[in-house]
Formats: C-alpha cells, sequence, structure tokens
C-alpha cells in the first residue's frame, strides 16, 4: 500500500521549531522538502531547489532579493537589513567551514537530505523562530555543504506572524535568534 503524500501532523507544540521537529520525525523520503502553508512561498521555486540539492546537503531559500519580494510581502526595508546582519554574523562565526554565504536567517523554505538532518538532529534545542538558523548553523558545523538560492517572496494569508507581526516581535524574535547563534558558538 502506498504512503500518503501529505501528512497532517497534530499536536501541542512549544512553537515553530518544535513543530516542525516533531513534523520531520514523521517523515519518510529521501528529499525534505520545508515550506510554511501560508501562501508567501510558490511551488515554482521547488524546482529550483531540486536542481540545487543534487549537489549538496542543504539548500536554503532567501527573502532577501529584492526583485522577488512582492507587493504586500511581509519584508520591510528594516527586516530585510536585520535579516541581512544576522546572516552575515553567521556566515562570519562559521567562515572555516565550506565557506557559507547567506543573506537570509528566518526563510523556512528550505530542501534538504533526510540522512543528513537525522545525523545532527541530536543537536537542536531551538523550539521557536531560533530554529531557523540553528538550521543552517547545525549543517555547517557538521561539514555539511549548505547552498543558498533567492525564492520569490508574496503576501501571507491567514494574518501576521506572531514573530514578525509588529517591531517589538521582531526585536524578541532576532534577540532569540541571536541568543541562540551565540550560545552554538561559544559551546562549541
Amino acid at each position: 500500500m502506498n504512503e500518503p503524500l501529505v501528512k497532517l501532523i497534530q499536536g501541542n507544540f512549544a512553537g515553530y521549531g518544535d513543530a516542525i521537529q516533531n513534523g520531520l520525525e514523521h517523515v519518510s523520503g529521501d528529499i525534505v522538502i520545508l515550506v510554511e502553508g501560508d501562501a508567501t512561498f510558490r511551488s515554482r521555486d521547488i524546482h529550483k531547489m531540486y536542481e540545487y540539492i543534487k549537489d549538496c546537503d542543504m539548500v536554503l531559500g532567501t527573502r532577501t532579493t529584492n526583485e522577488l519580494i512582492h507587493k504586500g510581502a511581509n519584508m520591510s526595508t528594516g527586516l530585510r537589513i536585520a535579516n541581512l546582519m544576522v546572516a552575515k554574523f553567521v556566515e562570519i562565526l562559521w567562515l572555516k567551514y565550506n565557506e557559507p554565504r547567506f543573506t537570509d536567517v528566518g526563510c523556512t523554505y528550505r530542501t534538504f537530505w533526510k540522512t543528513e538532518y537525522d545525523e545532527i538532529k541530536h543537536n537542536f534545542v531551538g523550539k521557536g523562530p531560533e530554529f531557523s538558523p540553528e538550521m543552517m548553523i547545525e549543517f555547517i558545523r557538521n561539514n555539511k555543504r549548505v547552498i543558498e538560492i533567492p525564492v520569490s517572496y508574496y503576501t501571507r494569508l491567514g494574518g501576521k506572524s506572531k514573530y514578525s507581526e509588529s517591531k517589538l516581535a521582531i526585536l524578541k524574535t532576532g534577540f532569540k535568534m541571536l541568543s541562540l547563534i551565540l550560545k552554538k558558538k561559544l559551546n562549541g
């Protein structure tokens, strides 16, 4: 009997990262594609990711390419600059590992080999939005090849994200991300 193409995993999760990690425990395929169900991304970018995943361990989307940020998308100039700055911070901290080049730390749209994820999943501690850069860090810390590619970014359906709905929410999210990034660097 064939497995269903989509599985709905319900539960009380501690946040964004916890929900993703729980979902990944149910994945049975070789290649995993993460994407939010809020219509901010389009399936046409999957083809690009699929081509790149053939040559690496993880492909990250970046929402910071100005020409691909569509009207109404939640990527103000300030949020874009903040993502770029934190991404460059990660890049500098882990420069010796395969020379990564990053411009976005919060893009959920990514693909990776399930076997590569399974090798490092025991290292994850982030339960909220900090899981996004943590995943990047763990892949590069474990000498996995990571490539970032531009993806189209659209208006979110279903209201605003609680992690970026206001300047205060953005600051809290940024603080959580930076705290985890520094802990990962200082604790090896």
